[in-house]
């Protein structure tokens, strides 16, 4: 079994903000088909599905964002789980632009309370996560996250929340490293056109030196 956990805080009051994009990535991929309703479990709102013949178990905590480590705790010891095999957490960040996406095998909480939350609860900080950018805060670092978006903003983070629940479908189904290679780049970026590789007998070839001299550098 994979777990999918978003995080999150419980309640109208903090629906479509900042700090709430894991829970709304977890929302879109429990929108897809054959997907279970959400029902309460682990102090959790949990769904379960499958993705390419492996069971799947969407996860919201209910335990508000400083507690959510509780409620994934729960989840890897009923199921006998390894986290840093079978858990990915999705979850905002103030470090990275508005609308960026990086995924990591591991990694310290960076400040991140529900990231320090699963650290202390799970012994370490060996499961994977993805982060998604929310921009850096301009003013009260509280108050920032746990507003809402502008409309200027929502084109971005919709975006980007759509590429992370695809994200969180690929590692499910070809693991972090495949997960990491296709969706930590910039996808705005321009590709490089690759060099076409020379022909076996369009190498060039060296001349000799001249006569009585050294070969040039």
């Amino acid at each position: 079994m994979k777990v999918i956990v978003g995080l999150g805080n419980p309640g109208r009051n903090y629906t479509a903000t900042r700090h709430n994009v894991g829970f709304d990535a977890v929302d879109l991929i429990a929108a897809g088909p054959g997907v279970e309703p959400f029902r309460s479990r682990f102090q959790a709102q949990v769904a379960e599905m499958k993705e390419a013949g492996e069971a799947v178990l969407l996860v919201k905590p209910e335990t508000f964002m400083n507690l959510s480590g509780r409620s994934v705790r729960q989840v890897v010891d009923f199921y006998k789980l390894d986290p840093a095999a079978d858990v990915l957490v999705v979850c905002d960040d103030i470090a990275l632009p508005l609308g960026k996406l990086r995924v990591r095998m591991s990694g310290s909480h960076g400040g991140h309370n529900g990231l320090r939350s699963l650290q202390e609860q799970l012994g370490g900080p060996n499961y994977a996560r993805l982060r998604i950018g929310v921009d850096a805060p301009r003013g009260d670092q509280v108050d920032y996250v746990l507003g809402r978006f502008k409309p200027s903003e929502r084109p971005a983070i919709e975006e980007a929340v759509r590429r992370a629940a695809d994200a969180a479908l690929v590692w499910v189904r070809e693991g972090i490293a495949a997960c990491m290679n296709r969706f930590n780049g910039d996808p705005d970026a321009p590709k490089k056109p690759k060099k076409p590789r020379p022909e076996a007998n369009d190498e060039p070839k060296s001349s000799p030196p001249a006569a009585g001299g050294t070969d040039p550098k």
